[in-house]
């Protein structure tokens, strides 16, 4: 009798979700995550992030060492614009272990930032698998190791220019003291310049496949709760670490780092399926089939023309249900 009851308001909510489109989007957005495994894939970005992150930053560090000249404050600025995103870096003693590389040959200088380079990319790679399988991508479609090695390149080109841009923003608000337009003013531009972070990163870590435009609601959306955890979830995360240090002392430090970037690992696959719920219509889902809504059954073909290896192979999907034994879905 209780479970009757239970899936009779499991049923009445569904109804009210599958009517409406903000719950519908909303929650056809959180069931993508699911399908996909977001959970695993936030785990192996923060995984490899945390491993990809010192050596991209030494390789940062050392490039504007190059360009700019170690002992000038355009350096100083754009370091601590780097270490800034990363609070629990920015305001501990991680901050001080981060030396730019110094050799005195020319060559193993660059022995060096290939090195940091190559150490680098994990993060990326993971990024472009991610990407693939959020937006279903069969593996035969899928760009190859040095394909995916040259969009690495470039996505540490963008993250250099993202780091410019935004130390000019810091560097214009300092000018400008501490009122309260100044403070909007660096607000909005930390949301542009992240916007565009998000929007460059989700072109280049994407299949070519999908069309930019397709790229783009979740760019903004990210770019927001980026923006947000920025100047909220930093003052939670040093508080915490303020605590916690005097008991685990460094340790805490790295479960802090670790905590925040699979945060981030989060936010950029909510908003990366966003982007995939939005540009295929992926809702209303339904929250207690069966019956399947059509959005349910684009999913699951999706799903299983995803593991296609060989041009040669064929996959035939028949989604069949109980209400409605009758509807099939055919992809290959």
């Amino acid at each position: 009798m209780a479970v009757n009851r239970l899936e009779r308001a499991v049923r009445r909510v569904d109804r009210v979700q599958q009517a409406n489109r903000v719950l519908g989007f909303a929650l056809a957005v959180t069931k993508k995550y699911g399908d996909d495994r977001g959970g695993q894939l936030a785990a192996l970005l923060a995984y490899y992030g945390f491993l990809s992150l010192f050596p991209l930053l030494l390789l940062l560090v050392t490039v504007l060492g190059i360009v700019a000249g170690g002992s000038s404050s355009i350096t100083r600025d754009l370091e601590g614009s780097a270490l800034a995103q990363f609070p629990v870096i920015g305001s501990g003693p991680l901050s001080h272990t981060i030396h730019a590389l110094h050799e005195n040959s020319a060559a193993g200088l660059a022995v060096g930032i290939l090195g940091l380079l190559w150490g680098s990319q994990g993060a990326s790679q993971m990024g472009q698998y991610a990407m693939a399988e959020v937006w279903n991508v069969p593996n035969l479609a899928r760009p190859n190791f040095w394909a995916r090695l040259g969009r690495t390149g470039v996505l540490v080109g963008a993250l250099g220019l993202f780091l410019v841009v935004s130390s000019g923003l810091a560097a214009i608000g300092t000018l400008g003291g501490r009122g309260p337009l100044v403070r909007v003013g660096g607000v909005a531009g930390s949301l542009v310049a992240n916007a565009g972070l998000y929007a460059s990163a989700f072109r280049i870590l994407t299949p070519s496949q999908v069309p930019t435009r397709s790229l783009l609601p979740g760019a903004l959306a990210g770019a927001g709760a980026w923006t947000v955890l920025q100047d909220v979830g930093t003052a939670l995360v040093e508080h915490q670490l303020r605590h916690s240090s005097q008991v685990y002392g460094t340790f805490a430090v790295v479960l802090g780092l670790v905590a925040w970037i699979y945060l981030a690992a989060n936010v950029t696959l909510y908003a990366a399926e966003l982007n995939v719920v939005a540009a295929r219509r992926l809702w209303p889902r339904a929250l207690a089939p069966p019956p399947l809504t059509e959005a349910d059954r684009r999913v699951l073909a999706a799903l299983a023309e995803q593991g296609r290896r060989r041009p040669e192979v064929q996959v035939d999907v028949r989604v069949e249900d109980q209400a409605r034994p009758e509807a099939h879905g055919r992809s290959g």
